[in-house]
């Protein structure tokens, strides 16, 4: 059993150069609303333009858009909620094809280890008291569940059935395209201080890459505090 500490990571997917493209035809399809094309379109006029529509709440027109994100070293837990974004589109690691005995082109039921994500603010090794007297820690927790998962795998059950005692803590990875309205929309539900951890950590750090590749359409996200558990959590001014 492999414990990796929360800290989700992600890849943009959709080039600067295409996205910066994309700012440019956001701008020209806006200017057909007011038909007041002049000039010629640069990043710079289409920075100032989207970031006037938007203030506007005139957010349609940035839906002339694609962004592709991979989002990886997070747990199912993750993408069970980042689906829920009806507005996008999705393609997640499958439980039922990816074999987690496998090592290269080998199935290794003896010593293969499965990756589970832990919350970067507990201690995954601190002992907790069962119903029955027990104390386990998460860390042991997580070991059970895998001594299991091997045995049902040993026991000759495919793993589109032993699949059904793993945790939603079980490392995973999902690639998220929509257009940039729907994640404006995604990063004022996620990195709000009511977001659960995991999502939020991972959507702050892309909301913060996003607004250097992307100038005018994140910028009045801004950063209002941090938790507890010192997570940071923004709010859309």
């Amino acid at each position: 059993m492999k414990i990796v500490k929360g800290k989700p990571k992600f890849q943009v997917l959709t080039s600067k150069s295409e996205l910066k493209n994309q700012l440019i035809r956001i701008e020209k399809a806006g200017r057909t609303c007011y038909q007041s094309e002049k000039g010629k379109v640069s990043v710079n006029s289409a920075k100032k333009f989207t970031a006037m529509i938007i203030k506007r709440g005139h957010e349609s027109v940035i839906e002339h858009s694609s962004l592709t994100v991979k989002f990886f070293n997070l747990s199912r837990g993750f993408t069970h909620e980042i689906v829920r974004h009806r507005l996008a589109s999705f393609s997640q690691e499958s439980t039922r094809y990816v074999d987690y005995a496998k090592r290269g082109e080998e199935v290794d039921l003896d010593k293969f280890q499965l990756h589970c994500i832990a919350p970067p603010h507990r201690n995954e090794k601190e002992k907790v008291k069962l119903e029955n007297g027990e104390q386990l820690s998460l860390e042991d927790m997580f070991a059970n569940i895998e001594k299991y998962y091997r045995g049902l795998r040993k026991a000759g059950w495919l793993p589109e059935d032993a699949r059904q005692i793993l945790p939603i803590g079980i490392k995973s990875e999902i690639v998220v395209t929509a257009n940039l309205r729907e994640w404006r929309h995604i990063f004022e539900l996620r990195t709000s201080q009511f977001a659960h951890w995991e999502i939020r950590i991972a959507m702050i750090a892309l909301l913060k890459e996003l607004k250097k590749i992307l100038p005018g359409i994140f910028d009045d996200f801004q950063k209002v505090g941090v938790d507890k558990n010192g997570i940071e959590y923004y709010q859309k001014k």
